[in-house]
């Protein structure tokens, strides 16, 4: 496949984004103190969780040249998470993976976001609890796809008035 890349998901499924050059960027097992979750004795004390997030990201078209302007950096992301959980208390790990990947997918440049955020010291029998979500920037129709009558190709017949004009 010469102008198409294929992106394999953690199963080896193949995701098929023709026309689009891609790269990935992660953050693998990132631990925090968090102060996370629903019941009374867990806003006692902040509790570390671990996050990993792994991004789809759109090429830039010129070269990168070796510049940081020129790519999706992980400090972006890390930075991100930090400044989430700075502003307080969040009761669900749902909510603060949705934060994340909303996050993530507020740059241009990431198509494809999978977050996985997890609780370290919940369930002493397990080495983690928690939730990962996928998300994918929406794609946005084309114009002719919104309005297909306004696009089919009448190109045999002009368009006439039917007030007799031309």
């Amino acid at each position: 496949m010469p102008n198409e890349r294929v992106a394999a998901d953690h199963n080896g499924a193949a995701d098929s984004l023709a026309g689009e050059r891609l790269y990935r960027m992660f953050v693998r097992d990132l631990v925090l103190q968090c102060n996370i979750g629903a019941y009374a004795h867990e806003r006692l004390a902040p509790q570390p969780v671990r996050f990993n997030v792994d991004l789809h990201v759109r090429e830039p078209a010129k070269p990168i040249n070796d510049d940081l302007a020129n790519v999706l950096s992980y400090d972006e992301i890390t930075a991100g998470i930090k400044a989430l959980i700075g502003r307080g208390h969040i009761n669900l790990v749902e909510t603060l993976a949705e934060e994340i990947a909303a996050l993530c997918l507020g740059d241009p440049r990431a198509l494809h976001v999978r977050v996985a955020v997890e609780k370290l010291a919940v369930e002493p029998n397990a080495t983690s609890v928690g939730v990962e979500i996928e998300r994918r920037r929406q794609r946005h129709p084309a114009v002719a796809e919104l309005f297909p009558l306004a696009f089919e190709s009448n190109a045999r017949e002009p368009h006439r008035r039917s007030d007799g004009g031309n």
